[in-house]
C-alpha cells in the first residue's frame, strides 16, 4: 500500500493510464523509466496507476523493463477519486475507462500541474521540463 501523504517530501509524478503491454502504454511507461533517474535527481517519483492487477503490473514491467513503481487499482477507488475513470469513444463505441492523465505534485502535496488526454509520445520528457521550470 503506498499513500501520497507517505511520499510528502518528495516531487510525485502521478500517471494514470489504461491497460498493460498496449502501444501507448508501453511507450508511455518506457519513457518515464528512460528518464527515472533525471526525475530521483530533481527529488521526484514516479508512480502509474491502472486498474490492472499486480500480477499483469508484474509481467509488464519485465516484458518491457520498466524501472518504474506500477500501483494497481482494481477497484478504481483511486482512479474515481481523481475524475479519471470516465467515458471513452473507440471507433464509434463508448466505454467506461482510464482517461489518461498525469497529474505532477509537489513536496507539499499540492497539485502544480495537470496534463489531461496525454498524447504519449514526448509525454516524459514534457513533464520533466515542466518540473524543472516549477522548481526555480
Amino acid at each position: 500500500m503506498i499513500s501520497l501523504s507517505g511520499l510528502r517530501g518528495d516531487w510525485i509524478i502521478l500517471y494514470f493510464y489504461p491497460k498493460d503491454n498496449t502501444p501507448g502504454c508501453t511507450i508511455e511507461g518506457q519513457g518515464f523509466s528512460h528518464l527515472r533517474e533525471e526525475f530521483e535527481r530533481r527529488g521526484a517519483i514516479i508512480v502509474g496507476v491502472s486498474p490492472d492487477s499486480l500480477k499483469s503490473h508484474c509481467n509488464f514491467i519485465k516484458k518491457q523493463g520498466l524501472t518504474i513503481t506500477l500501483l494497481s487499482d482494481q477497484k478504481k477507488v483511486v482512479l474515481k477519486k481523481y475524475g479519471v475513470w470516465g467515458k471513452k469513444k473507440f471507433m464509434g463505441r463508448e466505454y467506461m475507462g482510464v482517461l489518461r492523465t498525469t497529474i505532477l505534485v509537489d513536496r507539499k502535496g499540492i497539485v502544480r500541474f495537470v496534463w489531461g488526454d496525454v498524447n504519449v509520445k514526448g509525454h516524459a520528457q514534457e513533464v520533466l521540463e515542466m518540473l524543472k521550470e516549477l522548481q526555480k
